[in-house]
Parts: C-alpha cells; sequence; structure tokens
C-alpha cells in the first residue's frame, strides 16, 4: 500500500496510490472524513448554473457531499490519476496548478481547497488564486494543516508511521499558520474566519483499528483548538460574511 521511497510532498506518491482513493476504510479514510465535513459548510447553491471549483479535487471525495447542491462541480488537480476518478464521479476535471489556476476571474460561487494548501509550495500565490476565481459574494472553504510541533508530531511523527497511512506524503515545512492564512486571504478581499476541528475519538480508532472505518455518521467535529487541523470560511468581499454559524 505504501507509495516507493520519494522525497516527502512528491505527487508522483499519488498516482502510486491511486488505487486507495475510493477504498472503504483506507489510507484516504481521513480524506473522506474531511470531505465530509467541508461539504457541510457548503451551501445550496443561489443560482441557476453555479459554479463550485474543487482546487486540489484528488479524485472527487467531495463530489458525494455537494452532488445534490445544484453547482456544476469542476475539480481542478495536478494528478491525471485522480482527475480520472473524479471524472467518474461526476466532476469535471482541469489539470491545473492550484498556483496558476486555468479558470477565468470571478468564475466560481464556491471554491473549496481541502487538505491542499499544506501541499503548496507558494502560498501566497495559492491564495491569491482561489480568490481571484471567486466571484464578489463567494464563499471559500478550505481545511489544512497547522505548522505547530503538535501538528508535526501527529501528522507525520507518528501519522505517518501507522501501517494505514502513506509514508512521506506532507512535508512538515509546507504547514500553514492559520495568521499567515488569514492575512494572505485578508490581502485579496476574503475575510477568512478560522477554527479547529480533529476526528472524533470512535472514528479513528476504529478506522486504525480495524482499517475499515464507520461508513455514517459524523467523524470530524469542531475543536477549541486549532494547533493541528483548522477550516476557514469566508466571503470575498461584496456582499456578506460566510463566518461559522
Amino acid at each position: 500500500m505504501r507509495p516507493s521511497t520519494r522525497p516527502a510532498n512528491d505527487l508522483r506518491s499519488y498516482d502510486d496510490l491511486a488505487g486507495e482513493w475510493w477504498r472503504p476504510g483506507g489510507p484516504f479514510a481521513m480524506l473522506h472524513w474531511l470531505a465530509a465535513a467541508r461539504g457541510r459548510l457548503v451551501p445550496p447553491a443561489g443560482r441557476p448554473g453555479a459554479v463550485l471549483v474543487d482546487v486540489g479535487c484528488g479524485a472527487g471525495l467531495l463530489a458525494p457531499h455537494v452532488q445534490d447542491k445544484g453547482y456544476r462541480h469542476i475539480g481542478v488537480d495536478l494528478v491525471t490519476s485522480a482527475l480520472e476518478q473524479a471524472a467518474a464521479h461526476g466532476v469535471t476535471p482541469v489539470r491545473g496548478d492550484a498556483t496558476a489556476l486555468p479558470l477565468p476571474d470571478g468564475c466560481a460561487d464556491v471554491v473549496s481547497a481541502g487538505e491542499l494548501l499544506e501541499h503548496v509550495y507558494d502560498l501566497p500565490a495559492a491564495v491569491r488564486e482561489v480568490c481571484r476565481v471567486l466571484r464578489p459574494g463567494g464563499l471559500l472553504v478550505v481545511d489544512t494543516l497547522n505548522a505547530t510541533a503538535a501538528s508535526r508530531l501527529l501528522a507525520v511523527s507518528v501519522g505517518e508511521r501507522l501501517p494505514c497511512v502513506p509514508r512521506g506524503i506532507h512535508d512538515p515545512k509546507l504547514f500553514v499558520p492559520p495568521r499567515r492564512l488569514v492575512a494572505e486571504c485578508a490581502r485579496h478581499g476574503v475575510k477568512l474566519a478560522i477554527r479547529g476541528i480533529r476526528p472524533t475519538v470512535p472514528s479513528l480508532l476504529q478506522w486504525l483499528v480495524t482499517r475499515k472505518g464507520p461508513r455514517t455518521g459524523t467523524q470530524i467535529v469542531p475543536t477549541f483548538s486549532t494547533a493541528v487541523l483548522y477550516q476557514g470560511r469566508g466571503t470575498k468581499t461584496g456582499v456578506h460574511d460566510h463566518g461559522f454559524s
């Protein structure tokens, strides 16, 4: 299951793991949980023809959680094997870099950037792009890993040594402090509200012990601390604030 030895954060690791994206309880199980949590932040489309741009879409894990909300779901990624799977789940695939999105200004009603920002080498460029393609009044939803010792310990030192977790998938030097993300979004007209999130203990234990994990219920919940995982939600200047309620 593990990818072959590669540098940290190497995109080829996702090709090595191409058959694992949709395997129940597989190494990407927590990405499914995070996609569900992110999907809960996306409201139903407010107009006909509304567009959701899913940056770093992978194999389309967000699709089941937004498919009934009325959006045209466009997925952008650099991994062709993942985009092929995203297309099979109803996503319009676009091969592109998060730091130079091949999409026009203001084309998106919603932009999702889930478990992406801790993988990009140019954070300011990626934030600029996700904000650029968002229309005024549009909604940005993100989740990522904080740049803390706790995050490095849990996500890399411990997490990537578990037998059910891909090794080398992260480079902790790229983890993102919330203050920096909020500031970068503000530069481009998006006021981002931040909150911590975590997996529920029963879900995590079931996944680690059985390699199956729960198929129903809520696996990711808000928490008081942003020290490891956190979500961001905000609106581009133009209408009203979409903070957490």
